[in-house]
């Protein structure tokens, strides 16, 4: 009788609808618990947080317990600890292996040297180290490797092996420092130290050596020329000079002869306008004689019979 009332109407309510309507209730208490436990978060010791909303900066949190929006907020841990990496050489399976292209250097004397150093590290500016660059570790350790450069180039190798290390570590110290808060990247150097300092090995003082001859070949080449430019130049220059003068000259020799042929024909043009028919025949016999300097001319009526040879009365 029990079980008939159950499947009438006003009976127990249906089990189905039970089942469905407990869901609704366990989904609403999971969503309520992952808002709730997405609406705190905490801060170790050695950490710090930084809060954003649509990726600006709300606040910067130290260590505690800390409320956010939930799906709105987010938040970035950021270590605050000190590391360290090393310059010159790699930790692989507790075995420090060198890094020729870092560690070996060239000195005031023009030697080469192997030198490791160690840096420590840590964030100084969390917001900087999170947003101004994507790797500032990376561009940190291009800084020191340039700075260590710049100071073991001033010191002989025999210094940089015995007695200058203090004195390089402190210069490189305060020169990265400075670089660092310059580009601001949020990392501050706690301390920088050499580990060690020998003299590198045959095979990388010969490449060394070969690169500094080929530096010097480039150099001589170079010199050489610039030389044969400051040679070859005014040379040049003279010779275009004196084209431009010679042809200047014949301009002005051309001009003249031109003036003088114009100034020939006008007082020919004179003489033709007071005398024609003397001046055509004179034109004449200047241009045959010309053409013909030595023909013999002969002027006659044409009815003579015998010619007689005529000789020049100028000889």
């Amino acid at each position: 009788m029990k079980d008939f009332k159950t499947f009438m109407p006003g009976g127990s309510p249906n089990p189905l609808k039970k089942f469905k309507t407990g869901i609704i209730i366990a989904v609403i208490v999971i969503l309520a618990l992952i808002f709730v436990n997405g609406s705190y978060y905490s801060v170790k010791e050695q950490e710090q947080a930084i809060l954003t909303m649509f990726g600006k900066v709300v606040r910067v949190d130290t260590a505690g317990l800390y409320f956010k929006i939930p799906f709105i907020q987010s938040v970035h841990l950021v270590d605050m600890t000190t590391h360290g990496i090393g310059i010159g050489y790699v930790i692989e399976n507790g075995q420090n292996i060198t890094v020729d292209d870092e560690g070996v250097m060239i000195t005031s004397d023009f030697n080469f040297v192997d030198i490791d150093f160690y840096l420590e590290y840590k964030v100084s500016d969390p917001v900087a180290v999170y947003y101004n660059s994507t790797d500032p570790e990376l561009i940190m350790k291009n800084m020191a490797l340039s700075s260590i450069r710049n100071t073991v180039v001033n010191y002989p190798v025999d210094d940089v092996i015995t007695t200058a290390k203090g004195q390089i570590q402190s210069e490189v110290k305060e020169t990265l420092q400075n670089e660092l808060t310059e580009k601001n990247i949020g990392l501050t150097v706690v301390n920088i130290s050499v580990q060690d300092a020998e003299p590198p090995t045959a095979e990388i003082v010969q490449a060394f050596k070969s690169v500094e001859t080929a530096k010097q070949g480039k150099e001589t080449a170079v010199n050489n020329a610039k030389k044969y430019q400051s040679e070859e130049l005014p040379k040049a220059e003279a010779t275009a000079d004196k084209i431009l003068q010679d042809a200047e000259a014949a301009k002005e020799a051309r001009i003249a002869e031109a003036e003088g042929q114009v100034a020939r024909f006008n007082e020919m043009y004179e003489q033709y306008r007071l005398q024609p028919y003397i001046t055509k025949k004179r034109l004449f016999y200047e241009a045959m004689e010309d053409v013909l300097p030595n023909l013999k001319v002969i002027i006659t009526d044409g009815n003579t019979q015998q010619l007689l040879p005529l000789e020049n009365f100028g000889n």
